[in-house]
């Protein structure tokens, strides 16, 4: 997120010296479309936004839209949009007006879908409730105050499977208590004991070395997971944060 803030800010001031340079005196202006340049080909286009983007900026790809001229721009996980020649960028939601869709959260949830039956399951945490059909792997922190606000909601859930990767991001001690949980004889239990009730797991002993730790960060990092709680469906959409009881029946009843 730091390189984003940074490159849109790069752009922003890339922006403001072309505007500039448009209406400064003796700077010809543009008196109508037909005199302006002619549309940047894709290939050249992404090339543009990542010079102009700046520090090292990667831009995954560049893709014209069916919605008033404007360019797709992904970077990493985030979707912004720019014009044909790439001298403006718009950060925000695309939203058809007649139909109210979201037309964003709809590109996004397309091109950050997974394929749920690839996770490593043998890296996480499995905690089943019920009869466990509806199924959800989560990326958590032992120190997300959200995470655990997550948990207490699906405490309260029934007939739910839940895979838990312990995403170690906020704090270097995340680390120490994953390793400590994952190293209990029941891990699942482990994991709520911390989450719900703060009873922290005890230390790991020293022939304990088989913690999944580095390959669930490299894995999250992988999925441009930026924050936790994050949640996949079996659909392979995800959902950042923690959500409600009513938002996850909602989700579940939409995939069945």
């Amino acid at each position: 997120m730091k390189l984003f803030k940074l490159a849109i800010t790069s752009l922003l001031a890339a922006v403001a010296a072309i505007s500039y340079a448009d209406n400064s005196p003796g700077t010809a202006t543009t008196p109508n479309a037909a005199e302006a340049p002619a549309a940047t080909p894709d290939a050249d286009l992404k090339k543009l936004v990542e010079q102009r983007l700046g520090d090292g900026a990667k831009v995954d790809s560049i893709t014209k839209t069916n919605y008033s001229g404007l360019y797709e721009v992904k970077v990493g996980d985030e979707i912004l949009y720019t014009d044909a020649n790439a001298k403006y960028l718009m950060v925000g939601h695309v939203v058809d007006l007649e139909t109210h869709k979201d037309l964003t959260k709809a590109r996004l949830d397309e091109v950050n879908k997974i394929s749920f039956s690839d996770l490593p399951f043998d890296s996480s945490i499995k905690m089943v409730r019920g009869n466990g059909k509806r199924v959800i792997a989560v990326f958590e922190d032992p120190n997300c105050h959200y995470c655990k606000n997550l948990r207490h909601t699906l405490a309260g859930m029934d007939n739910v499977t839940v895979y838990t990767f312990m995403y170690n991001i906020l704090a270097p001690d995340s680390f120490v208590k994953s390793k400590n949980i994952w190293c209990t004889s029941d891990r699942a239990k482990s994991w709520d004991d911390w989450m719900l009730s703060g009873k922290a797991a005890v230390s790991a002993p020293a022939t304990c070395k088989t913690d999944p730790n580095d390959k669930v960060l490299a894995l999250g990092q992988k999925l441009h997971i930026t924050g936790t709680p994050t949640i996949f469906f079996t659909d392979g959409t995800r959902a950042p944060g923690a959500l409600s009881a009513d938002e996850l029946e909602q989700k579940w009843a939409a995939i069945q």
